[in-house]
């Protein structure tokens, strides 16, 4: 067995036995980049968020949440390589388990970032082939997107309290790609809580309501329009802005069209 010294994204050394046969994805995109890069048969173990794709996840083990693992679950599996990412699972999680796993920790919070950690993937788990032709297809379509100058936009997250996407956010990097100016962007905190107050001071033109985490609906959609009748309410689908990976190839198609509707 080969065992290769790589560094995550955090700058952590982690020692993976090359090429990983049993890999555990802690991240619904990543989950959907590791089949997408033709290691999916590899796969062993994933979250019950791991939704894509999901005719090929239906045999694939649940091992929790993205928060929490059930650990006698995880153990039974006896991964080689535990695929995981900052934003979305606890650092005290990781830490945990990379006392019995290599954990390979990836982070992306820009466009860049996302095609940065689809190369690294590949690299890890020994498809740098395909992970190049992933990323040569998401540069193709995003080099297609329409711009929008200045156009103002909010992109909520949650309703009850409000919450935003702010900067330093993946999804603030592909408003920024498209043109969109984030109104929240200089907001405190990465996913800022706003008042009704504070949106019609920042005077969005558009305000986009995403279908995950929280699940917006036309319903919402109807009560925000009326709330704030100087802005257009828009329901956007939340894994095109936050699903970094190969979900990209899909998001620039998609995003194309909204831009064309603004």
């Amino acid at each position: 067995m080969t065992i290769k010294h790589v560094f995550d994204h955090l700058g952590r050394s982690v020692a993976v036995p090359f090429p990983p046969k049993r890999i555990v994805s802690l991240c619904p995109s990543l989950t959907e980049t590791l089949f997408a890069l033709g290691v999916g048969e590899r796969v062993v173990g994933r979250t019950q968020f791991c939704i894509h794709p999901a005719e090929a996840l239906a045999d694939v083990v649940r091992v929790g949440g993205t928060k929490q693992v059930k650990d006698d679950v995880l153990a039974s599996l006896a991964p080689d390589l535990i695929i995981a990412e900052k934003e979305e699972n606890p650092k005290e999680m990781v830490e945990r388990l990379a006392e019995s796993y290599p954990v390979y920790v990836t982070d992306v919070e820009t466009y860049e970032d996302a095609l940065y950690m689809i190369r690294d993937l590949g690299k890890v788990v020994g498809a740098r082939g395909e992970a190049k032709q992933i990323t040569s297809e998401i540069e193709a379509g995003f080099a297609e997107l329409a711009y929008v100058d200045g156009v103002r936009a909010a992109y909520f997250i949650w309703q009850n309290p409000y919450m935003v996407a702010g900067d330093h956010t993946y999804i603030h990097s592909l408003l920024s790609r498209c043109g969109f100016v984030n109104v929240f962007a200089e907001a405190e905190g990465r996913y800022p809580t706003v008042t009704e107050e504070e949106i019609r001071a920042a005077a969005p033109d558009y305000l986009f309501l995403s279908s995950e985490p929280f699940p917006f609906t036309e319903k919402h959609q109807e009560e925000l329009a009326a709330r704030f009748p100087d802005s257009t309410v828009v329901l956007v689908d939340g894994e095109m802005f936050s699903w970094y990976g190969s979900r990209m190839i899909a998001a620039a198609d998609y995003l194309r069209k909204l831009v064309g509707e603004v």
